[in-house]
């Protein structure tokens, strides 16, 4: 299983403007996929279980960068918005204890929905208007390799047979890092990388990669990895709408 380290170590690389080659130009983003996202995924809690799995009190926030600014609104949290859905916005979404269903749009649009906040996220190959802010923002996506490497992604003809999905999500309304009530800004901007692989065991895992840049609230980039794990059926959906305000 590939570690973060590795993960961000590798996408170093491709980050590298000499590094990352050209979208396959005839091939629709369906068609240039490295491996299939689609299918139901089921969050596997292994790393922050009191912050993911439970709403820790006003001012817990052990671990995450923020600032002045984001530590007093933090502190200000009202137990009573507990559930609200500025805590399923796209930053914080992943880190939920959730399952994801994935699907393409047509050629060039994968649309991921949320049993947990009831949420859905459009990834859009290509750009377009962004329309008003919302929790889940705009979001753009785009297929990446790394060059040839030792022990790293060799390159072939045709679509790419290993790399990750890289989402860049703006537009954003305000929302919540954590259930209770750590906050990013409007200003924030999320980088995700979806990889998929295969355990020894034969089980199907997903590993998101988030990065969010807010200048407001944070005083570095926040970095997290959530694991999913495939689910052979459609069963156990189970959808929770958020408290809207």
């Amino acid at each position: 299983m590939r570690t973060p380290l590795a993960i961000l170590a590798a996408l170093l690389v491709s980050f590298d403007a000499g590094a990352q080659p050209p979208q396959e130009p005839n091939l629709a983003p369906r068609e240039a996929a490295p491996f299939d996202l689609t299918g139901q995924w089921v969050a596997i809690v292994n790393e922050d279980w009191r912050y993911r799995m439970m709403t820790a009190p006003p001012g817990d926030y052990v671990g995450l960068p923020l600032n002045a600014a984001g530590r007093r609104i933090a502190d200000a949290w009202d137990p009573a918005d507990d559930g609200a859905c500025e805590a399923y916005g796209a930053a914080g979404l992943m880190r939920m204890p959730t399952r994801l269903r994935i699907a393409w749009d047509g050629d060039d649009a994968l649309i991921v929905e949320t049993d947990a906040g009831e949420q859905r996220r459009r990834l859009l190959f290509g750009d377009s208007d962004p329309g008003p802010r919302s929790l889940q923002g705009h979001s753009i996506a785009r297929w990446t390799r790394a060059a040839a490497a030792p022990g790293l992604f060799p390159r072939s003809a045709g679509p790419p047979t290993s790399g990750y999905l890289e989402v860049v999500t703006t537009n954003l309304s305000p929302g919540w890092l954590r259930r209770n009530g750590v906050p990013y800004s409007a200003d924030a901007v999320l980088t995700e990388y979806f990889d998929r692989f295969q355990a020894p065991n034969g089980d199907e895992w997903l590993m998101v990669t988030s990065i969010v840049e807010d200048p407001a609230y944070l005083t570095q980039p926040l970095v997290t990895s959530s694991h999913f794990r495939r689910e052979s059926d459609s069963g156990n959906w189970n959808l929770e709408p958020c408290a809207a305000g």
